[in-house]
Formats: C-alpha cells, sequence, structure tokens
C-alpha cells in the first residue's frame, strides 16, 4: 500500500483510537529503547519521535540505547518487558525478520514475544567505499573485489543487519568474496570506511553523508527500486545490472506481546499523528529517512512477508551466525 494511502487512513482513525485508548495510559515514564548506538538512523528517529510523543502522553519519553548482538540485546529488552506498553523498542529487520534463520537460539521468539505497532521509516542501503578506491561505479567496484578474490572487508552495522545481509546477497549475486568487520551502529561503520579501515558498507545513508560531503566516502548505487530522492545521483542496483538485490531497511515500534490492543491503537494513533507533523518529515526525509505509518495489521503483514523472504534468501546464501 502506497505510503500517503497508509498515512491518510491513519489520520482519519486518529480520534476513534484515542477513545479507544486505556484509561490513565501512560501511568508512568514510557521507555523507548533503540537497538543501536547513538547518532545511528534508528536513534534520530526515536528522538524525534519521542520529543513529539511526550507532549501527547504528557508523560516523560526516554530514549535508552542499548546497541550489540546485531539488534537482539534491545530487543530482548522489549519481548520481556511487562505487557503493557511501557517499554517499546525501535525494531529493523535484522533482529525480527532475519535472526530467525541465521541464528541457532535466540533469546526470544519475534513472532511469539513481540508486537508490532507501527512502522516508522524506511530507507535503502547504500552501497559506499572509500574515496580512495580506483572505483567509481559499480561494475568498477565487483571488477575491483573480484581481484582481490577474499581480501576486500566491508563494514556493517552489526551481525545479521540490514547492512550484512544485504552485503552479502550482492556477494552472492556478483559472485565475489569480502570478510565482514561488524560495528555496533552505523556511526562508527561509516567512520571505519571513510578511514580506510574498511573498503566498503551497503548501509542506510544519514551517517556516510558527512563523509561523502569531506570527499572521503563515494556512494555508488541505492538498493531501493527506484533512486533515492535526495540522491538522485545515485543509481539503484538493479540499473547497475544486479535486480535481485533489493532490499530496504524498514524500522518501527515494538511492544512485548499481549500489550491490550486500546493500548496499541493509542500508540499507532499518536505516531502516525507525529509522522504527519511536517517538521519530523522533513528532518527525517534531510537524513534520507521515508516517514512511512499505517496501521499495526499493516505492520505485522510487513514483518511476515520481510521473514518469509529473507528465510529464504538466508537460506540460499547458508549465513549462519552465532549471538
Amino acid at each position: 500500500m502506497h505510503r500517503r494511502t497508509l498515512l491518510a487512513a491513519a489520520a482519519l482513525a486518529l480520534p476513534a483510537s484515542l477513545t479507544l485508548a486505556q484509561d490513565g495510559w501512560p501511568t508512568r515514564t514510557v521507555r523507548l529503547v533503540v537497538p543501536a548506538p547513538p547518532g545511528s538512523s534508528l536513534d534520530i528517529v526515536a528522538r524525534l519521535l519521542g520529543d513529539k510523543l511526550k507532549d501527547r502522553w504528557g508523560a516523560s519519553v526516554v530514549v535508552e540505547n542499548k546497541p550489540g548482538a546485531g539488534g537482539l540485546l534491545g530487543m530482548d529488552a522489549a519481548a520481556k518487558a511487562p505487557p503493557d506498553g511501557h517499554v517499546l523498542a525501535l525494531g529493523f529487520n535484522g533482529p525480527v525478520a532475519f535472526a530467525p534463520f541465521m541464528y541457532a537460539k535466540l533469546p526470544y521468539d519475534p513472532a511469539r514475544d513481540l508486537a508490532p505497532v507501527v512502522m516508522t521509516t524506511s530507507q535503502p542501503n547504500v552501497l559506499a567505499v572509500n574515496a580512495a578506491l580506483p572505483v567509481k561505479t559499480v561494475a568498477e567496484f565487483v571488477a575491483w573485489a573480484r581481484e582481490r578474490n577474499g581480501r576486500m572487508n566491508y563494514a556493517s552495522l552489526g551481525k545479521g543487519s540490514s547492512s550484512h545481509l544485504t552485503m552479502e546477497l550482492l556477494m552472492a549475486e556478483a559472485r565475489f568474496q569480502g570478510t565482514h568487520v561488524p560495528f555496533n551502529g552505523s556511526p562508527p561503520s561509516a567512520m571505519s570506511v571513510a578511514q580506510g579501515e574498511t573498503d566498503a558498507t551497503l548501509m542506510v545513508a544519514p551517517a556516510l553523508l558527512p563523509h561523502v560531503r569531506a570527499g572521503r566516502v563515494r556512494l555508488l548505487a541505492v538498493t531501493s527500486r527506484q533512486r533515492l530522492e535526495g540522491l538522485r545521483d545515485v543509481p539503484t542496483l538493479a540499473e547497475a545490472g544486479f535486480p535481485g538485490v533489493n532490499a530496504l531497511a524498514w524500522n518501527g515500534l515494538f511492544t512485548a506481546a499481549g500489550t491490550p490492543e486500546d493500548v496499541v491503537r493509542r500508540i499507532n494513533a499518536d505516531v502516525n499523528a507525529v509522522l504527519q507533523d511536517a517538521g519530523v518529515r522533513v528532518a527525517l526525509e534531510q537524513q534520507g529517512l521515508t516517514p512511512v505509518g499505517g496501521s499495526a495489521a499493516v505492520f505485522r503483514e510487513l514483518v511476515a512477508a520481510e521473514t518469509q523472504r529473507w528465510g529464504t534468501i538466508i537460506r540460499r546464501i547458508g549465513l549462519r551466525l552465532e549471538p
């Protein structure tokens, strides 16, 4: 469903959702757990939302950064919280849709222990390289990486992240090898490429852009089907000859399974309202993040579809990880 349609539907449903909200919720501070470090794209989204939601809820919203284990630590905090909506986590592909297929054992079951509340933003990953590399196109990068015969190394936002898995998919499709260097989040990952510690990365744009402007990082392609509005000069991987590498790094709010539906509806309606705020939308879009919104049901369907799609890809690639 088109993003604008989702947001329009959410706006029409807002008054009814609020009247259904549980009386007195929230009754205490709301914790918004971010399974990524400060300065990451998830952190940017969480702090923008938290600043607006505290006024709508009449309660403090504390953003708590809990990076580590590819996002598993942060999502586990939400999965094991009391099911009352006072602990939310800004989840993403890795620890929700990918993890069940990559890890032999998880501290939680995403399908059983987490309740999708609302999709917040989506954005493509961007293939970026250190500017000193002798490559200016995807074709040149692939040829260079093949010549390196496994000695290319790439940064990611952590084991099992969309950043990690999308590069693994590109390597499988383009038939070259590389060494994975995981970091806890996008800022250190981007810095490693800018400083030449790693050769390349596939990650969301916000943390890369300062290094691009400084001439230390070069962007080669985006993983969406269409070019990114703020990066119109950067082609898609499909244009570069790899239509099978199509991926969006989505994120959204989750809470513990069993949270009352009226509380879920209240949170969903208020987040949709915040995502329609002009200032919030501009701030997100300036970072290369696309506001989404929509109902909890639509978000649940997306998570289920992404889990099925990437489960097939992960099995084909044969990627297995240790937490």
